[in-house]
């Protein structure tokens, strides 16, 4: 998708993980839609902004000065932050006894600890616009997950559900806006990298539409949750299984 022209006035978006699978469909998408996008991911170069639409930054979303430096970056070049999109994760595996308490600590920081030191970063600014929070958990959060991704990833995406919810309610009266996405397995590095072809198949066949996801069919929920369509839409989880899932 070609970036739609931006001018000073269009809305601004924060990506993590934008170096990912569903951060590059996210960030094409919204850029499409003539939103101003500034894109970070851990494995991205800092670069000048010479496009007035976009930008990149390097971003550790474990390192709060990090991140309260990007978020300052983002209103001093674009002047205004409408929408925080937080897809940046990390999968662990399992089973439980297998799991040490370095992995452990390691997934719910990537996962969930991320996601409250963004929303700590991002709230005066989303307030200012009255924009909206977009927050990552997975099928894993819904169903307890499995060993396939282990543990400590269920349990912070089931962390990130009620996060959701949480500043949901919190923001609601600032017009701030909080949902949640919660994917089955897509057709990205983090899947299709790390698991065999049997595995893979299995999966696919698991899920009710026979298929595992695409990208895009995540980069087009971000893009509904960010649009002023969903201008009523807060506290929200949205099952993108396929129907794996059926909540």
């Amino acid at each position: 998708m070609a970036p739609s022209a931006a001018s000073p006035s269009s809305p601004v978006a924060l990506v993590t993980g934008a170096a990912g699978g569903l951060g590059r469909a996210a960030v094409a998408l919204l850029r499409s839609r003539g939103m101003r996008v500034m894109a970070t991911d851990i494995a991205l170069a800092a670069i000048p902004c010479t496009d007035p639409g976009f930008g990149m930054a390097s971003l550790d979303v474990t390192d709060e000065a990090a991140i309260n430096d990007c978020v300052a970056r983002v209103c001093s070049e674009f002047g205004r932050l409408d929408h925080v999109v937080h897809l940046a994760g990390r999968a662990g595996s399992g089973p439980l006894d297998a799991v040490t308490r370095q992995q452990w600590d390691d997934v719910m920081e990537v996962n969930l600890t991320s996601a409250f030191l963004i929303a700590r970063a991002v709230h005066a600014p989303l307030a200012r616009s009255r924009g909206s929070l977009v927050l990552t958990s997975s099928t894993n959060g819904l169903n307890g997950g499995s060993a396939l991704s282990g543990p400590a990833y269920a349990v912070a995406k089931a962390g990130l559900i009620n996060l959701t919810r949480y500043l949901a309610r919190e923001w609601a009266p600032e017009g701030i806006r909080v949902n949640c996405l919660a994917p089955g397995p897509v057709d990205t590095p983090m899947v299709t990298g790390r698991f065999a072809p049997e595995v893979l198949a299995r999966l696919g066949a698991s899920v009710p539409l026979g298929r595992i996801g695409e990208p895009r069919h995540i980069a087009h929920a971000i893009g509904y949750l960010t649009s002023a369509d969903a201008e009523f839409v807060t506290g929200t989880v949205m099952n993108l299984s396929g129907g794996l899932v059926m909540d």
